[in-house]
């Protein structure tokens, strides 16, 4: 790793902690080496050079918006991380092209199904990427929740650390044998998966997921010993 990177993660780890109160704890529950599509909820900027900076020494890259390489000190960020520029409101190929092989390459590729910053922490609801990725790729998906840091601004002008809550799930593959895929089997998918991730939050943030009693797991298959992220949560 170049010199510069190892100094910006090593100072933007620190400054995280210094501002926020993280239980970044949970994070070793990611597992240490193989492909992994790490799904999660999107609230603010935080959490991408957070999770970055946390996860290291572990490869892992993730989709950005295309548009904030136009920003010189946002490029210069993206392209240390190695990360992978997306254009949103299209079927972008070549995105999905290079996540596929950043997983080959037995990285995490993290990436949030909402497509948007929710500002308030409420799930909106998934979109059909997550289910192209993890239908070519056939990798492992692990949800990780994030609550507490919408209200990051109020609180740092307040002089208050942030708490910055993270959660992990476990772990879960959508099912290979599935023929005919249309737009309506996607979205089922896609649902499916966010509602292991809503499972993740405390009521109030679960948005459009909020009646876990609707979610299926008709696509979905957890390993032996593990278990659905929904057992257990009251729905």
């Amino acid at each position: 790793m170049r010199i510069d990177a190892i100094i910006v993660n090593y100072s933007i780890k620190n400054l995280l902690r210094f501002f926020c109160r993280i239980n970044h704890q949970e994070l070793e529950k990611i597992p240490g080496n193989g492909p992994l599509i790490l799904v999660s909820n999107h609230i603010n900027f935080i959490e991408v050079p957070l999770l970055y900076t946390h996860l290291q020494p572990r490869p892992v890259t993730g989709f950005a918006k295309a548009e904030g390489w136009s920003n010189p000190f946002l490029r210069y960020l993206a392209e240390m991380w190695g990360a992978i520029p997306i254009h949103r409101g299209e079927a972008d190929i070549s995105a999905i092209r290079s996540a596929l092989r950043a997983l080959k390459e037995n990285k995490i590729v993290g990436l949030a199904p909402e497509g948007t910053r929710s500002g308030d922490g409420k799930l909106g609801r998934g979109h059909q990427g997550v289910v192209t990725l993890a239908r070519q790729s056939g990798a492992p998906m692990l949800p990780l929740g994030f609550f507490g840091n919408e209200d990051y601004k109020e609180n740092l002008k307040s002089f208050r650390k942030v708490n910055f809550n993270i959660t992990v799930g476990n772990q879960f593959v959508l099912l290979q044998n599935s023929h005919n895929v249309n737009t309506y089997i996607r979205q089922q998918m896609t649902d499916e998966i966010m509602y292991q991730l809503a499972a993740l939050l405390p009521p109030q943030y679960r948005g459009f997921y909020s009646n876990l009693s609707q979610a299926t797991e008709e696509y979905l298959q957890f390993p032996e010993g593990s278990k659905s992220n929904l057992v257990n949560v009251q729905r």
